[in-house]
């Protein structure tokens, strides 16, 4: 799952912390929580590497801790946003083994596996989840990602469904539904929904470059250039969008358009990939 940029990390889990402090055990307290305070005030200044660290030592002080599997789920957050997503998988893992019920490791791992493209384990984490609190939005969306991209459209739909039922408005939900429409072929179901987005919020780019992604699929190519033209009017900086252009006047036959949208989402720092895939089309 992405984070937002420029929040410091600390303040993405910090209720995790206050949670950890509560459980802290009064064996060899004073000496455990000294650990876990220096802790929180290096993750404070974003020195990471020296929280982990810190927090490696506070386990090494008290092994037998019961909060130690917070402990071990901090710092699996450091070591994947330090990009040693392998370790991290390992040091969740472990966290999991000694706290099996926490939804907080479970998600934490979930996400992580679902970045590397194992969706099998994934799923499994997703299903502990739900069966310790099926109530779990995040589980059950996520699941019906997974779902999704199995091509399990009945078991996908299912969960959306349950979903909109608990928040009817819920605009991610109802855009995860839309495009599995689309993929299961059910394209004016998908069309009335993105329409409905696009109606209570007019001024979203995403929406209206899904739509416009629709309607070219279509071949309805001006009204897809129309709408992700006020995509791009509304989020000029987004090169997603503009490769997004590119690729519909490529579709239109339109050349020198297509190399000018390219140029430009490069200079933003648009996908390679994306970039080289539409320039072999040129």
């Amino acid at each position: 799952m992405k984070r937002p940029h420029h929040v410091p990390f600390y303040t993405l889990r910090f209720p995790l912390i206050a949670l950890l402090i509560a459980c802290a055990q009064p064996l060899c307290a004073q000496s455990y929580q000294e650990c876990i305070d220096k802790g929180i005030a290096l993750l404070q200044q974003d020195s990471l590497s020296q929280a982990e660290r810190i927090f490696m030592q506070a386990i090494k002080q008290n092994p037998s801790e019961a909060a130690n599997a917070l402990v071990l789920n901090y710092i699996a957050l450091i070591q994947e946003h330090t990009g040693r997503e392998q370790l991290a998988l390992q040091t969740y893992t472990e966290a999991a083994k000694m706290l099996p019920t926490s939804k907080e490791i479970l998600l934490n791992r979930a996400a992580l596996l679902i970045r590397l493209n194992n969706h099998d384990r994934a799923l499994s984490d997703y299903n502990a989840i739900l069966r310790i609190d099926d109530q779990n939005h995040e589980a059950r969306f996520f699941r019906a990602y997974i779902y999704t991209e199995k091509r399990l459209y009945r078991e996908a739909r299912l969960d959306y469904e349950y979903l909109l039922h608990q928040k009817p408005t819920d605009e991610k939900t109802l855009l995860a539904l839309a495009l599995l429409n689309e993929k299961d072929n059910r394209r004016r179901e998908a069309m009335e929904q993105v329409d409905f987005l696009i109606v209570t919020h007019p001024r979203n780019a995403l929406y209206l470059s899904v739509r416009g992604a629709m309607h070219q699929r279509n071949k309805n190519y001006e009204l897809a250039l129309t709408d992700i033209n006020h995509a791009i009017d509304l989020a000029p900086q987004n090169p997603e969008y503009l490769l997004s252009r590119a690729s519909l006047f490529l579709a239109m036959r339109k050349k020198k358009s297509a190399m000018a949208d390219i140029k430009r989402a490069r200079a933003l720092g648009g996908d390679p990939q994306i970039i080289a895939d539409l320039q072999k089309k040129m």
